[in-house]
């Protein structure tokens, strides 16, 4: 495992929320960080963008309102995923008041850049940033990231497509600070697996989306209940870049799941307006492969409460 840097160092489960877009807000972080996982929301969400101070100030002071109360079972810390995409107009402004409220974990993707992490680590933030194999891998760290998100095949949303054993173990080979693995995890053996093959943690998304406080729509949390892998489809048409999606939202828009065209990635656009983009993940539902395992839609603590129970089953059986 690695040396862990303060806020990850002493988590109550070794499981970080995906932050997923449009669907999370600060009624399920703060859900998930209760439970004790990172519960985490990207900085778009709040629209417009006035919204986000609010939010984080919503967050910021519920946490601390139950750690006071709470101070030997202290809440999970929060994080909060910055779009480093260049159609993203509202970056500078988001990262302004991330900095203001000390928001301790950054998750960033669709870029890596300098003056993100530098921002960040003025005040002891930590930046995780997604990759999907070794090479972005290198030049995240290289740019100042702290640690990783390794996005492997099966995962919600855009995901690579390079095995978990794989593309573990190649960055492993070099890099020994805080590693997180997205794809197909929800189920606590499977956060066992994550640790197992080197990760310090696992990243789940899906899973979360059937959950009370998810601002999902019921048939989109019905659908997750009751799909499979086989209903998963990976496509770049959506956003321009290659992504899983539930393969009900698309027959529903009218689309042939078989025959999707190829998405331009010049399309890909994360503007603070309402626009195309918007509306395509709203009609289409990003979901991973390892959503086989989600049986009923339940509170958020009462499924980190079930993640724990199959994750101490899990060590038991091992170390039987």
């Amino acid at each position: 495992m690695s040396r862990l840097p303060a806020p990850l160092d002493n988590l109550p489960l070794p499981i970080i929320g995906s932050p997923l877009f449009i669907i999370s807000n600060p009624k399920l972080v703060i859900a998930q960080c209760i439970a004790g996982v990172v519960g985490a929301m990207p900085a778009l969400n709040a629209r417009p963008a006035a919204q986000l101070e609010d939010w984080l100030a919503e967050i910021t002071e519920t946490l601390a309102a139950y750690n006071a109360a709470n101070p030997g079972k202290p809440a999970a810390p929060f994080a909060i995923n910055q779009i480093v995409h260049k159609s993203n107009d509202r970056l500078d402004h988001d990262m302004e008041m991330c900095v203001k409220y000390k928001v301790p974990i950054y998750i960033t993707s669709l870029g890596a850049r300098e003056d993100i992490n530098a921002a960040a680590h003025s005040y002891g933030g930590v930046v995780l940033h997604d990759i999907i194999n070794n090479r972005f891998a290198r030049k995240a760290i290289e740019k100042g990231a702290d640690g990783l998100v390794a996005v492997a095949a099966g995962a919600g949303g855009h995901a690579g497509v390079k095995s978990p054993f794989a593309l573990i173990q190649e960055i492993r080979q070099w890099f020994d600070g805080p590693l997180a693995l997205s794809g197909s995890i929800s189920t606590g053996g499977a956060v066992l697996a994550a640790q197992a093959m080197g990760a310090d943690f696992a990243y789940i998304g899906s899973a979360f989306i059937a959950t009370d406080e998810a601002r999902a729509a019921d048939a989109y949390k019905q659908s997750i209940v009751d799909s499979n892998s086989d209903d998963i489809v990976y496509s770049s048409l959506f956003t321009g870049v290659h992504g899983n999606y539930l393969k009900p939202s698309i027959v529903a828009a009218g689309m042939d799941p078989d025959n999707l065209p190829e998405g331009d990635l010049k399309t890909m656009n994360f503007a603070s307006g309402e626009g195309s983009k918007s509306k395509a993940w709203k009609d289409i539902w990003g979901c991973g492969q390892g959503i086989g395992a989600i049986t009923r839609v339940q509170s958020t603590a009462d499924y980190v409460a079930q993640l724990k129970r199959e994750y101490d089953q899990a060590r038991q059986r091992i170390c039987a």
